[in-house]
């Protein structure tokens, strides 16, 4: 058994351990990381800055992208950002051994569904260090253990953050062997073959590293392959919150996967619309590629959209645009070529915002505000493990509820099938009760 394994098949044991721990152990342990960090600044930035400089070399050369290397930079504004997330952690609820719902089966026969934690899981990642103290929080929280494969642009960086928020929660009263940090790429191959200990995947990266995870791997799979999100201006749109929205959507953060990608603006007020939307993009580097509805209002400054525009996510100063004639088309388009991730509407029409709720497959629907709201943290879930497109378990930004799953515990008091079945049987009463197991 490789030391990978070894240390995994701990980790799951010593995730068990730490399941059964109580609520103020636990928040002492993510002040203490919270504590810790802060303290630990510099020991971040030296080691990002290693890995940063190293980075920016292979970017030159063309082997790695400008967006990776954006998502690898750590500096002393987002080590606060981690520190404020790890404390947003504490004031969420604990969600181990909450009652979702009890049903009385019959007189002195209650069944209870009690939120548990998954057990074991696996996160892997390129670039982007504040991952690690964002799903450490979490899964210390909710009771999981985890073990960490990030990408080899990142390794001082994600190795500083492990080695410090680790050693403050051991020393906190938790059980440390719970989390694992793996650095080589042969690790990759390993943990996809470990569905034995390990219970959940949660990739976050590309859209073909993402679906190289999805497709070698038995171990059930949370995350999206791609953020290609779509904004419709429609007809009845305000312009003034159209273009805000719209820019924001765009240049706040480009290189995430809640970026807006494609314009879709409504043939009516695409005259009024595409000239000033334009000057904005331009005044802020955003190449522009359009299809021939919109060339002919705004010959100048754009690029040409080709069919592979439509189902490209750039993560980057690139957006495209199409003319369409109304609502209907704008959702056909959006379910035709987007990943189902977030996908918003800019207008004053409540009915047309109902269609569009109710028609757009996506797991974040949006009216009259920016795509860069679909975040964990926004959605006040403290931090996130990830963005999912999946239609099961969770969907959309997935905070500490996605890492819960649930037992059935039954209390009874000596009964038996045979008596509930044949001629005479007792009849099951399934009768709701707002009873709490106290655990």
């Amino acid at each position: 058994m490789s030391e990978i394994v070894s240390d995994i098949k701990r980790a799951k044991a010593a995730a068990l351990k730490l399941a059964t721990l109580d609520t103020e152990t636990k928040n002492n342990a993510l002040r203490a990381m919270a504590r810790a960090l802060d303290e630990n600044r510099s020991k971040v930035l030296e080691a990002n800055i290693k890995d940063v400089a190293a980075t920016e070399r292979m970017a030159e050369k063309g082997d790695i992208s400008d967006a990776l290397v954006k998502r690898l930079k750590v500096s002393d504004e987002k080590i606060s950002g981690m520190i404020e997330g790890i404390l947003d952690v504490i004031k969420l609820e604990d969600p181990v051994g909450e009652t979702m719902s009890t049903l009385k089966l019959d007189e002195g026969l209650i069944l209870y569904q009690i939120r548990c934690p998954i057990g074991m899981l696996g996160v892997i990642f390129e670039s982007r260090p504040d991952v690690v103290p964002q799903i450490l929080a979490l899964c210390l929280k909710s009771g999981n253990g985890v073990a960490f494969k990030g990408g080899s642009e990142a390794l001082n960086s994600n190795r500083a953050l492990f080695d410090i928020l680790t050693a403050a929660a051991g020393s906190a009263g938790i059980p440390k062997e719970a989390f694992v940090m793996m650095e080589t790429r042969e690790d990759i191959g390993q943990i996809l073959e470990l569905h034995e200990y390990i219970d959940l995947l949660i990739p976050r990266g590309s859209n073909s590293f993402v679906q190289y995870i999805q497709n070698n791997t038995k171990i059930p799979v949370l995350g999206h392959a791609a953020g290609i999100c779509h904004i419709y201006i429609d007809d009845e749109a305000d312009l003034d919150i159209a273009l805000k929205v719209t820019l924001d959507s765009k240049i706040q953060y480009p290189a995430v996967c809640n970026a807006v990608e494609t314009l879709l603006v409504n043939s009516k007020i695409a005259k009024d619309f595409l000239p000033k939307i334009l000057d904005l993009y331009t005044k802020n580097g955003v190449e522009v590629r359009v299809d021939n509805r919109s060339k002919a209002l705004i010959p100048k400054g754009v690029k040409d959209a080709t069919e592979e525009d439509w189902d490209a996510e750039y993560n980057d100063l690139i957006i495209s645009i199409k003319v369409v004639d109304d609502i209907r088309e704008a959702i056909n388009f959006i379910n035709t070529h987007g990943s189902h991730h977030t996908d918003a509407i800019i207008t004053a029409n409540k009915n047309k915002q109902i269609e569009f709720v109710r028609s757009v497959d996506s797991a974040d629907v949006f009216i009259n505000a920016s795509t860069r709201f679909a975040d964990g943290y926004r959605y006040g879930k403290g931090a996130e493990v990830g963005i999912s497109t999946n239609k099961i378990h969770s969907r959309g930004p997935v905070g500490m509820e996605g890492l819960m799953i649930y037992k059935y515990v039954l209390v009874g008091n000596g009964q038996v099938v045979k008596d509930y079945v044949g001629k005479d049987a007792k009849k099951f009463v399934h009768e709701p009760l707002n009873e709490k197991y106290e655990m």
